[in-house]
């Protein structure tokens, strides 16, 4: 993919992606492929922003949450600069900001929480898989050269949600990777596939759109993004993302949903509102 100014992002594995490359303290810049649908993919942002983050905590601190607020779509044509701000650094927590930037202004503000690891404490999971097809089953509804999707057929879903099986494709880590770096890889890729379904599950409530074609009716966008990690499993397994639309209003939607490793395990929790407003013509 070429830029506008003729140099060219050769970014086709995710380890690539989240190799940003440090331009002064506490800042970091990160590039990314062309996208079918033109502008910056949202996961994307978000991930290279917690990676940005992940770069000025201690290795003890595992990122547990964040919330992301997307300002304006991002081009694909030019790297984007992350500014970290060291908020807090805490015995047990701590907690940066991250602004994604580009020429034409702020695309992105997240903020993430980092804790030290308290494995003495109780773990108790309460929610609970559907039983959906496995993604060996299913056809094959992938985009871009990262990620890999098994989407069950609308059909087969309750109303108003959606099912989806994702994983990348290719191995986030090296083999002689510490543990800690291999493990933060696998939660940002964790956070570059949470954007990906939000919006099919919002829009399941909209009493007009009965199929994406409807879609060409509308102006879309993630507004902002809240995620809660759970369980580390490996992001090139396949995870099921169980979402549900909480419905539409004032142009916006809601949905929230769950990540499943196929064994059952509750890996993260998302919610994401949504811009979906009918173009006037």
């Amino acid at each position: 993919m070429t830029t506008a100014d003729g140099s060219t992002f050769a970014i086709v594995t995710f380890r690539e992606l989240m190799a940003l490359e440090p331009h002064g303290t506490d800042v970091f810049v990160g590039v990314g492929p062309q996208y079918p649908w033109g502008r910056v993919y949202g996961g994307q942002v978000a991930a290279q922003a917690l990676r940005a983050a992940m770069h000025t905590v201690e290795p003890e601190y595992v990122a547990h949450s964040l919330h992301a607020y997307f300002i304006r779509g991002g081009d694909s044509s030019e790297p984007i600069r992350y500014e970290v701000d060291r908020i807090r650094n805490g015995r047990s927590f701590c907690t940066r900001r991250v602004v994604a930037r580009q020429s034409g202004g702020a695309i992105l503000n997240l903020s993430a929480s980092f804790q030290v690891e308290e494995p003495d404490q109780a773990d108790r999971q309460t929610a609970v898989m559907p039983d959906v097809p496995p993604p060996a089953e299913l056809a094959d509804d992938s985009w871009g050269t990262m990620l890999e999707r098994r989407p069950v057929p609308k059909q087969e879903c309750p109303p108003d949600r959606s099912w989806v099986w994702l994983r990348l494709k290719e191995p986030v880590a090296d083999d002689d990777d510490d543990l800690k770096s291999a493990d933060a890889l696998h939660w940002c890729g964790q956070i570059f596939t949470s954007d990906d379904i939000p919006t099919d599950a919002a829009i399941t409530n909209h009493p007009t759109v009965t199929e994406e074609a409807d879609w060409e009716n509308f102006i879309g966008a993630s507004l902002d993004h809240a995620v809660w990690m759970h369980r580390l499993r490996p992001v090139t397994d396949w995870m099921l993302h169980d979402f549900a639309g909480e419905g539409l209003q004032n142009a916006r939607g809601l949905a929230r949903g769950q990540v499943f490793a196929e064994d059952g395990t509750h890996v993260a929790s998302i919610a994401q509102e949504i811009l979906f407003r009918e173009k006037t013509h």
